[in-house]
């Protein structure tokens, strides 16, 4: 069974709305309230279509109304079996804020294609497909990382450009970063957007690296297929809690190394719309009585493409 054209366009639709209702909370300095906008319009949207879903990456559990939960079933019910990832406000200081790179991001594929990844942290780090699939590895030293993607890009190390979350967590890492003279582009927020940065040269970021959310490692991992990049994520386990959780998901190698068809297996939707403006995609537009959104949209084998959609007021 293949995702359909027509099933693409009702996904573009439940972002785009979902971006829309976050829109009037944009700059409100409450990041709940506008988390809240966009998953009750998300949900909603995506119980009107015909599929038979599943909330396989959510925000929370099924006690932490109104995030969409794990486990929770969307749509009708009447058509396709189908996995479900989302982050209705991927960035929500950003929109609380009115800082640039608020999103609304979701991923669909067949049931049993989308990896059930656990709320924990994830060691990640994606590249380019113009990088040679062996050339990374999460296994390698950051040294070691900089300088075989210097040495097929054929520059000098301090002409490569590494995005990593500016988190003390990373400490060590910016410092070796630093030490090798590496350009650095640190954001603050938006696990998703960071790692998706490596699809287009436009972005002048060659790796993506750092240690964030799993779930937002699956719904990068989604994107970063269609364009044939690379992405690996080992799990990090903090707690008894974690590997409780883990295990009863089904992880069972608690230190496996997942490359990117471990994560998205078959074809897969992606859609993220801007709520504000990034280096991904513009943010919600309103003008006279309509809002106009943009989305960046990847179906492997089939689009990468930047939909526009103008939404009248009613």
């Amino acid at each position: 069974m293949q995702l359909t054209k027509q099933l693409l366009d009702k996904i573009v639709d439940v972002t785009s709305n979902a971006a829309i209702a976050c829109y009037p909370y944009v700059g409100k300095k409450d990041k709940i309230i506008a988390d809240k906008a966009a998953t009750d319009v998300m949900r909603k949207n995506l119980n009107d279509i015909d599929i038979n879903g599943e909330v396989v990456i959510g925000e929370g559990e099924l006690d932490e109304a109104p995030m969409l939960f794990i486990g929770e079933k969307l749509g009708s019910g009447k058509g396709p079996s189908i996995d479900i990832a989302v982050d209705p406000v991927e960035g929500t200081n950003f929109a609380a804020n009115n800082l640039p790179g608020a999103l609304s991001v979701l991923a669909i594929s067949i049931k049993g294609n989308l990896f059930k990844a656990p709320e924990t942290y994830m060691n990640k780090i994606s590249v380019g497909k113009e990088i040679p699939k062996d050339a990374v590895d999460l296994d390698f030293s950051i040294e070691k990382n900089i300088k075989n993607i210097a040495d097929s890009m054929n520059k000098d190390i301090n002409k490569v450009t590494a995005c990593i979350l500016d988190r003390p967590r990373h400490k060590e890492f910016i410092d070796e970063l630093k030490r090798l003279k590496v350009n650095l582009k640190l954001i603050t927020d938006g696990d998703v957007a960071g790692a998706l940065l490596v699809t287009n040269k436009k972005h002048n970021v060659d790796i993506f690296l750092g240690i964030g959310g799993g779930p937002e490692g699956v719904l990068a991992a989604s994107a970063l297929d269609a364009f044939e990049c690379k992405f690996q994520g080992r799990f990090l386990f903090k707690t008894d809690d974690d590997i409780k959780r883990a295990k009863k998901m089904g992880i069972e190698d608690l230190n496996k190394k997942y490359d990117l068809h471990d994560i998205v297996k078959g074809e897969s939707i992606f859609c993220a719309t801007g709520i504000t403006s990034g280096d991904l995609v513009n943010g919600v537009k309103k003008i006279n009585n309509n809002y106009i959104t943009e989305t960046l949209v990847t179906h492997k084998n089939s689009l990468i493409d930047i939909v526009k959609k103008v939404v009248s007021i009613t």
